[in-house]
């Protein structure tokens, strides 16, 4: 990404480390996430961040941004869901831009807990974020699965072409 690059970082969370690290690096972040009490820990822990209420799914900014990131939360969402999202990504990429994300290792759903409360979690298969990407124009950079370097996560890393 370009120096003072936009990113936009989708379920955002607390903004914490993510939206932190990528602030830390220059990057000017707009955050979303659809929990008011996340958003305003992210504005409380990053004021200089453009901290929104909104659900990824119906996500309109009306602006494109140089990096777009789902980290830890694109996975939360349905099978559909998650299909109708490379349209959300395609429509806030500028050209050229990063999209990075986490998906499960493989197609299925799990439950995992958070804090003793169960959360949803779900993966298409490889093959069909890979068809997916593709289809809205973005070309696959890098793709780890369940990477021992960055606990176990699996992370797709492609740019809009």
């Amino acid at each position: 990404m370009p120096s003072r690059a936009t990113v936009l970082d989708i379920g955002c969370g607390t903004g914490q480390p993510i939206a932190h690290h990528l602030t830390e690096q220059g990057c000017i972040v707009t955050g979303v996430d659809s929990s008011p009490e996340m958003i305003a820990m992210a504005k409380d822990r990053q004021p200089a961040g453009d901290w929104l209420i909104a659900d990824m799914r119906t996500l309109s900014l009306s602006r494109t941004f140089d990096g777009l990131l789902a980290w830890d939360s694109f996975f939360h969402l349905g099978y559909d869901d998650q299909r109708r999202m490379f349209a959300v990504f395609r429509r806030h990429a500028n050209a050229g831009a990063a999209l990075m994300f986490t998906s499960g290792p493989s197609y299925g759903e799990a439950i995992g807990r958070l804090e003793g409360e169960p959360l949803f979690h779900a993966s298409l298969d490889g093959a069909e974020y890979r068809t997916l990407l593709d289809a809205h124009g973005f070309a696959v950079v890098a793709h780890a699965v369940e990477d021992p370097e960055c606990g176990g996560h699996t992370i797709w890393l492609a740019r809009l072409r």
